[in-house]
Parts: C-alpha cells; sequence; structure tokens
C-alpha cells in the first residue's frame, strides 16, 4: 500500500517536517500551560471545536476531558495507536510522517488534565512505526521539550487489542481484555491512576486546534461534523493509500481519491466492522449521521472499494472468518458465535448450503447481536447483516450451488 495520498486544503495533518525542528518552524512552538485559566481556556476550545474521537465512537473529545477532571487522583494519558484493522493505514502514516503532532496532542492532554505521564502503545511487528515515535522522543528529550515523560510500549498486534478497554487492562495486567463500556463518560484506570486514550488521529487534531482555535477546525466539515479524517482507502483502486477529506465528503468522491480500476460493486465503510454500502448509497456523505441513515458509520475511517470482479459473499466470508480469529476468548457469543457464522458463510461462498441456511444464520446473527463482552461480535453481525442485503443476488446464486471459483476473483484487500 502506498504511504499518503495528497492530502487536501491548508488544514492538514500529513504536510508537517517529521523532525521536532522542522515542525516547530512551520508549526511555531505548542501553547501549552497548567493554570487553572489555561484550562479553561484550553477546554473552552475542544468543546467549540466539536472534535470527535476519531478512533470509531466519535466520542466528543473535551467531554472525554472533562470527565476525567471530575474524578480526584494521578492520570496518565495513553496514546493508542493499535491500529487493529488490517486495512486501516492511518496510525502508521501519522506517526511515520507527523510523529511530534500527535505527542503534542498528548501532552496538551497531559497538561489539561494534570497526568504525571504518557504511554504510546504501537503493536508488535510494527517496528518502523515505533522507530520514529522513538526517534521523535529522543529529539524532544535532548532539548527538554516536555517535563511530562513519555514511555513507549509495545502490546500484542491482536485487533481487540486496540480497543480502549482492552489495551488499558494490557497496560496494566498484560491481558488484553476488552471490557462492555455502556457509559464511556466514566474513565478508564489504570490501577490507581485515571487513565485518557486517545487514537492518535484524534492527537493530532488536539494538537492543531491548541495552536490555531476551534474556528480553523471548523472552517472545514460540516457544521455537526466539523473538521477533516483521515482515511484509509484500498481494493479496486489503481493508488491506494491514506488521504485527508473534510467530513462529510460523499463517499463517491472520498474513493475517487485512488482512482478506481473498474466498476465498483460495493464499498465496505468503516473497517471490518463495519457495514457493505451499494453504489445507489455512493452519494452519501462520510459522516457519522449521513452513514447511520444507510446502516454505516464512520467507524475507523475506512473505505474498501468490492470490484465487478470480486465476489461479495466470498469477501464477507473471509473477513468474518479472520474477526472470529481475533476474539478475545472470554464470551460465548466471540468463542463459539463468531465461528459458527464464520463456517455458515464459507458454506455459502463453496455453493454448500441446505434448506435451512439462512435461517441458521439469521438465528445465530440475532443470538450474538448485543450479548458479548464489547463490541467486537456487534461489529461482525453488522458487516455481515449488510453483506447479505447488499449482495443478496450472489447469496441466492450461491445457495443454489454455485461456487465463486466458477466466476471472480475472491481476493480481499489487505
Amino acid at each position: 500500500m502506498a504511504d499518503t495520498l495528497a492530502t487536501t486544503g491548508s488544514y492538514q495533518l500529513l504536510g508537517h517536517p517529521a523532525d521536532l525542528s522542522g515542525h516547530v518552524r512551520t508549526l511555531g512552538p505548542l501553547p501549552t500551560g497548567s493554570s487553572p485559566a489555561w484550562v479553561d481556556s484550553f477546554w473552552s476550545a475542544l468543546g467549540a471545536s466539536g472534535l470527535g474521537g476519531r478512533g470509531g465512537a466519535a466520542f466528543p473529545t473535551s467531554l472525554k476531558l472533562g470527565a476525567l477532571n471530575r474524578h480526584p487522583g494521578p492520570a496518565v494519558i495513553v496514546v493508542n495507536a493499535m491500529e487493529g484493522e488490517p486495512v486501516s493505514h492511518k496510525d502508521k502514516v501519522l506517526l511515520n510522517r507527523a510523529p511530534h503532532l500527535v505527542l503534542d496532542g498528548a501532552l496538551l492532554l497531559a497538561q489539561a488534565s494534570g497526568a504525571q505521564r504518557i504511554v504510546v502503545c504501537v503493536p508488535i511487528g510494527r517496528d518502523q512505526v515505533a522507530e520514529s515515535v522513538q526517534h521523535a522522543l529522543s529529539e524532544r528529550d535532548r532539548v527538554a521539550y516536555s517535563t511530562i515523560p513519555v514511555t513507549l510500549v509495545r502490546p500484542p498486534d491482536r485487533f481487540v487489542a486496540g480497543e480502549e478497554s482492552a489495551l488499558a487492562a494490557w497496560i496494566n495486567s498484560g491481558r488484553s481484555l476488552p471490557t462492555h463500556r455502556p457509559d464511556k463518560s466514566i474513565p478508564l484506570r489504570l490501577g490507581k491512576e485515571r487513565a485518557l486514550v486517545h487514537n492518535a488521529e484524534t492527537l493530532a487534531h488536539v494538537a492543531m486546534i491548541g495552536r490555531f482555535g476551534a474556528a480553523a477546525f471548523r472552517s472545514r466539515g460540516l457544521p455537526e461534523e466539523p473538521g477533516t479524517m483521515l482515511i484509509t482507502i484500498s481494493g479496486a483502486v489503481a493508488h491506494p493509500g491514506v488521504v485527508e477529506v473534510a467530513c462529510g465528503t460523499p463517499l463517491r468522491d472520498v474513493v475517487a481519491r485512488a482512482n478506481p480500476t473498474s466498476e465498483l460493486r460495493a464499498l465496505l465503510v468503516g473497517g471490518y466492522a463495519g457495514a457493505w454500502v451499494a453504489p445507489h448509497h455512493f452519494v452519501t456523505p462520510y459522516a457519522s449521521i449521513p452513514l447511520r441513515t444507510i446502516g454505516a458509520s464512520a467507524g475507523v475511517g475506512v473505505v474498501v472499494a468490492l470490484g465487478t470482479d470480486q465476489c461479495g459473499v466470498c469477501t464477507t466470508a473471509r473477513i468474518a472468518r479472520y474477526m472470529a480469529s481475533q476474539s478475545a476468548g472470554q464470551c460465548g457469543p466471540c468463542v463459539f458465535g463468531l465461528p459458527a457464522i464464520a463456517d455458515d458463510l464459507h458454506q455459502l461462498s463453496a455453493g454448500r448450503t441446505d434448506v435451512q441456511w439462512r435461517d441458521r444464520i439469521e438465528r445465530r446473527l440475532t443470538q450474538v447481536d448485543g450479548r458479548g463482552g464489547c463490541r467486537h461480535p456487534d461489529g461482525v453481525v453488522r458487516m455481515v447483516r449488510s453483506a447479505l442485503e447488499v449482495f443478496a443476488a450472489e447469496v441466492v446464486a450461491h445457495q443454489a450451488g454455485m461456487s465463486c471459483n466458477d466466476h471472480v476473483d475472491t481476493a480481499v484487500a489487505r
């Protein structure tokens, strides 16, 4: 996959120098502080910006900081650069090209929350990213850029390991076990420390808002969902990579940035826990509210383009098999439900179903949905249900005994 495509507009995350001196020369010094007046001003700017988290949940950044500050005790800022989605590369690109922007965002939140330390999480296997972060930390140490210590850690590279509660659990105990958190306004904890977890892109936006204010951030995007976002585009495109677009850019314009190589059968929007979107919905803006109306979500900022020479059934079966293998292994819906759903889809892709197949998979989807210890199985259910709708004609053909090997290439973009 290409490292990055061209970014858009003057407000961008990927176009800054990677070294500290160039970073400060281009953007100016970071306006930091610790007084109550500075904290109030910074918090107000975050609230006025309307920035929502870019890790998938889109929870308002200012509310997350406010919730942390309402609870007494020591605090830690966790930089989530896990990026467990196999088809997402925005954190990798961001930390390779602009690591100081991400670290600046973490530093601002640390000073606004009174945090005593910052932990940067880069998974095992992402050595180039880890080296970029370590080099940036060494540059900052040499000039005493920050008095708040920063530690780089290397959790396991698994899909669920990047979920924020699983990440906090790994830092605390060495086990990546996510927990069900219906109320995200209650801070996570690392032992006695309050923990504020944000993904790399969110922190890059925080750094820009800290420097240039809410108005600059809101100059792009939609009134109800302002700013820009990074999206990884892959699949049936000539130039796969990471692009920065204004929130609300239509799906067709997003994927056009990567130059589709053929007519598109569908788009997988939001990643492997996202949803398939049919061509008649390609005019939908890439933003939470519009996507919700068609059963999709912005998710982690991923678009996979499926060409007409690829089969949606087989592609979905392969994704479901992968997602079943990424379970944390702590509840029945993941341990038993997801492999069963993956098996059903494999049988369908091979054209080996029986008359009870549709009823069986619908029953399993219902039994799994909303009953897991975290949101991992729910995302799989959403993706599979969207596939059964968008690829309805292919489902019928496979139920009639057709195998994908008879007519299409079944490759999945990685």
